[in-house]
């Protein structure tokens, strides 16, 4: 094992930090939110909170049965001093009774915004987020395997498929649906 070399003097660490300069160390750019705060608060006193008032009022607006399939999107602003436009995200087949039900639901909104703020309804179909607080209703799936004679009958009503891959998943499904009833 060769000699370990002694540790340099003050005058030679000088010498050697003096000839391998380094770049001193990257910071990070501050948080995006930080320089944009104060654009969205003069942004929010100019126009009004939009979609975001409502999206947290909205179970208050349209009652809780029509929460759970509707959003608000967001707020056209109309041009040339033409009153807003609110788009609402609408789950399925809810669209045809929010539709019957839109001019209730703009009363109620211009009640929230401000009388002349909100004129028409566009209903955008596609599926809608579960509103924060909302009850979900999970599915209960019974647990454990069927009784004998009904093993027994879902057996017999297979018993002419060839046996393979087709057979089996015809026996999950069925016990699948079995277990449902």
């Amino acid at each position: 094992m060769p000699p370990r070399r002694p540790l340099p003097t003050a005058d030679e660490a000088a010498q050697i930090l003096a000839r391998r300069r380094t770049k001193p160390q990257r910071r990070p750019p501050p948080p995006a939110g930080r320089s944009l705060a104060p654009l969205i608060k003069s942004l929010d006193e100019r126009f009004g909170k939009g979609s975001a008032g409502l999206a947290a009022r909205w179970r208050e607006i349209v009652g809780e049965t029509l929460a759970r399939h509707t959003e608000p999107v967001r707020v056209v602003k109309g041009r040339a001093g033409q009153p807003s436009i609110l788009e609402i995200r609408v789950a399925g087949p809810a669209a045809a009774i929010v539709q019957h039900q839109a001019p209730d639901i703009l009363s109620r909104v211009g009640m929230m915004l401000g009388d002349p703020s909100v004129s028409k309804l566009r209903i955008v179909q596609g599926p809608v987020k579960p509103a924060p607080g909302a009850k979900q209703q999970a599915r209960k799936r019974p647990k454990g395997p069927l009784d004998a004679a009904t093993e027994a009958q879902l057996a017999q009503g297979l018993s002419e498929a060839p046996d393979g891959p087709l057979k089996a998943a015809l026996l999950r499904l069925g016990r699948e649906v079995l277990r449902e009833r």
